[in-house]
């Protein structure tokens, strides 16, 4: 019996010990990460431009992300539009500092961007470091009130001038594959620099139509649709959300297997929803780090208090869960629906 006594004694010791040295390790990793931070500037990419609604997001998360990050370095947001936000996850990939200091907001489809897009995306996007999303996307259709089309079944025989700003863009994008696959009349306007100009395009007469993300809208434009100055024209969710139950369903015109699974690939953009990437090969525990800052942001009151007063739903992913997400994705597509695809978006636009 002492004998047993005794070790179980070592063993409670060793333990002990163990826990000791993970918990010092630990700190000593934390305090590391703080000394890096301590005093620097940390710049967020915004692959879109100035005042459109992944943009008025970005910046609410940059104005609360700091205090989380140990060391509380400053983030600065800096816009990069272009090519659907590809211009800044390319730079991201392959340019940016690989140190932790700089964090890219890119449009919802960027993760799927170099399935589809590979001429244009060059970056491999399970190699970045995914940080979190604020929430699950929905991407919606609508055109300016003065439009003729009154519809979604119109828009199987009646033509409307869409404005995008290219491929990888959700509006390019979707507009293509419902093009193609489920006959819709969207005749595409390119070059836009993000949905605030498309909204300017709208006011101008310039274009009838846009696709954009749901809360993105309602973060820019919360009083367009009790105004009336657009008129719904259906929804892109595969899940039918409360808010949009009201509006036709775009992905109910589908009318065979492959159809289907052509929009599943395109609708896996709406899971990555809001999501925050760090580049390659950033140190394993600034990673770590700054996902955890990310999770207390989106726990933080001040935070969920400015999100309330945007009208954005807070939902988060974890960047574990994008991380696995984006994996999941590129590694379990059927290559021939990947293909179909990407012809649809490799087509000319017009």
């Amino acid at each position: 019996m002492n004998r047993l006594v005794f070790t179980l004694t070592l063993l409670t010791g060793v333990l002990c010990a163990a826990a000791k040295t993970q918990a010092q390790q630990e700190q000593q990793a934390q305090d590391n990460v703080a000394a890096f931070y301590r005093g620097k500037t940390v710049r967020m990419l915004v692959g879109v431009a100035s005042g459109a609604g992944t943009d008025l997001i970005a910046r609410m998360l940059a104005r609360h992300l700091g205090r989380h990050i140990p060391g509380n370095p400053m983030i600065v947001v800096q816009n990069m539009p272009g090519a659907g936000s590809l211009l800044m996850a390319n730079n991201l990939a392959n340019v940016a500092a690989r140190d932790g200091t700089v964090i890219g907001a890119p449009l919802n489809g960027t993760p799927n961007a170099p399935l589809l897009t590979p001429k244009t995306a060059r970056f491999d996007p399970t190699k970045l470091a995914w940080i979190g999303s604020i929430y699950r996307s929905n991407n919606f259709a609508y055109v300016w009130h003065t439009s003729k089309l009154q519809t979604l079944a119109q828009l199987k025989t009646q033509e409307v001038l869409l404005g995008t700003p290219g491929p990888g863009s959700g509006s390019y994008d979707l507009a293509m594959l419902s093009r193609e696959v489920l006959g819709l009349k969207f005749k595409l306007v390119r070059g836009y620099e993000g949905s605030t100009q498309v909204n300017i395009a709208m006011e101008r007469g310039e274009v009838e139509a846009q696709i954009v993300g749901w809360d993105a809208f309602k973060a820019a434009k919360p009083t367009w649709i009790d105004d009336r100055l657009i008129r719904v024209i259906g929804h892109y969710s595969l899940e039918d959300p409360s808010e949009l139950r009201g509006f036709a369903r775009i992905v109910d015109l589908a009318r065979t297997e492959s159809d289907r699974q052509a929009l599943r690939l395109m609708l896996a953009r709406q899971a990555h929803g809001r999501p925050y990437m760090l580049p390659p090969d950033v140190p394993p525990a600034r990673i770590a780090a700054i996902r955890r800052a990310f999770d207390a942001t989106m726990r933080d009151p001040a935070f969920l208090a400015e999100a309330q007063h945007l009208k954005i739903d807070v939902s988060p992913m974890t960047g574990e869960e994008v991380q696995a997400l984006v994996a999941q994705v590129h590694e379990t597509t059927p290559a021939e629906v990947v293909e179909r695809v990407r012809a649809i978006m490799e087509a000319p636009a017009n």
